[in-house]
């Protein structure tokens, strides 16, 4: 059984991000004819193929959202091996998607992009037990999970909470190994392998890495400061357009699942419904019931930075006003 979570859930080529720092050339101002006006022809790439985590997405596109923002939109699909950061990096798209310690890595690796939206407040990003095996993530002690290589939130958990006697198994995107081991843990998503296990009948619980004090946001969207600077308006209509998608979304999911599911016929319409519900708290609640989707702080954004700093992951704390903007969001005016 193979899930979602093998490439999306690490870092997703982190590793050769020196090797993509590229030329920032933006390629996204040609021009196609719309039905009554011009439109600024660009596209995103996402981190998966299409699903829930990406609905306000497909609810902009499907809804014309894009179209009256004055944008011919196109979106790539994510998927095992392709890096949205380099895709953006390289002038293959304008906007990309991806967890916020990539983008503040990606900058020390020469690539400057530029958080100008978060999907997430809460990253969805967690470990998974057998339901009752744990109370407390350092009972993980003397068990096995199954991780990434180099995931950045586990080397956080385990110096955070002196996890120095878990056996580290390779994680292959596959839970059947985990199923048959009842003492196992594994990294998820709270938002899909959940509903995986509870087809199977496997009474499971977990914990999410940003209650545990990993705390990044999650799906964030973004571009490079080249792009940014140049085309402030095509980046206000792109995000505005954006939010607006996750706005409609948040009371039109089971519309816009039938959408995405002709993107990704794999993935279930039960398995999108219980994702979609899932994550509502994640991308509506928190700062966006007060500031709206989309929104974020500078506290979790040093926050993150300090964590990775201290991990030696991170070499210098970079003005953090550098790293994201809220200046591009519904309502600023900019």
């Amino acid at each position: 059984m193979l899930t979602k979570t093998g490439s999306k859930k690490t870092l997703g080529g982190m590793t050769v991000l020196l090797a993509a720092a590229l030329t920032l050339s933006a390629c996204g101002d040609s021009k196609s004819s719309g039905d009554s006006k011009e439109l600024t022809k660009v596209s995103q790439v996402t981190n998966w193929f299409a699903e829930p985590e990406h609905g306000g997405q497909y609810a902009a596109l499907d809804k014309n959202f894009y179209k009256d923002a004055g944008l011919d939109m196109t979106i790539q699909s994510g998927g095992p091996g392709i890096s949205s950061t380099q895709i953006v990096a390289g002038g293959k798209a304008e906007f990309g998607m991806g967890q916020a310690d990539e983008i503040l890595l990606a900058r020390q690796n020469g690539i400057p992009l530029v958080a100008i939206a978060a999907t997430f407040q809460k990253n969805p990003q967690g470990i998974m037990f057998h339901k009752g095996q744990f109370k407390d993530i350092k009972e993980l002690n003397g068990n096995k999970i199954f991780v990434g290589s180099g995931v950045v939130f586990w080397e956080y958990l385990k110096k955070a909470y002196n996890l120095d006697k878990v056996t580290e198994m390779k994680y292959t995107g596959s839970l059947a190994n985990f199923v048959a081991d009842p003492k196992a843990a594994t990294q998820i998503y709270i938002t899909s392998e959940p509903f995986s296990m509870q087809q199977e009948g496997v009474d499971v619980d977990y914990f999410l890495n940003y209650d545990l004090g990993y705390k990044q946001y999650g799906n964030v969207l973004y571009t490079t400061e080249d792009f940014l600077k140049k085309h402030p308006d095509t980046v206000k209509a792109y995000v505005e357009a954006s939010i607006k998608g996750w706005d409609y979304y948040k009371d039109h999911s089971e519309e816009i699942n039938k959408v995405m599911q002709e993107k990704n016929p794999d993935l279930k319409l039960e398995a999108m419904a219980y994702g979609a519900k899932a994550q509502e708290p994640l991308v509506y609640g928190g700062d966006a019931e007060t500031h709206g989707v989309g929104y974020m702080s500078k506290d979790i954004w040093s926050g993150l930075q300090a964590q990775l700093v201290e991990m030696g992951l991170l070499k210098d704390a970079e003005p953090i006003e550098d790293v994201f903007t809220n200046e591009y969001l519904p309502g600023t005016g900019k």
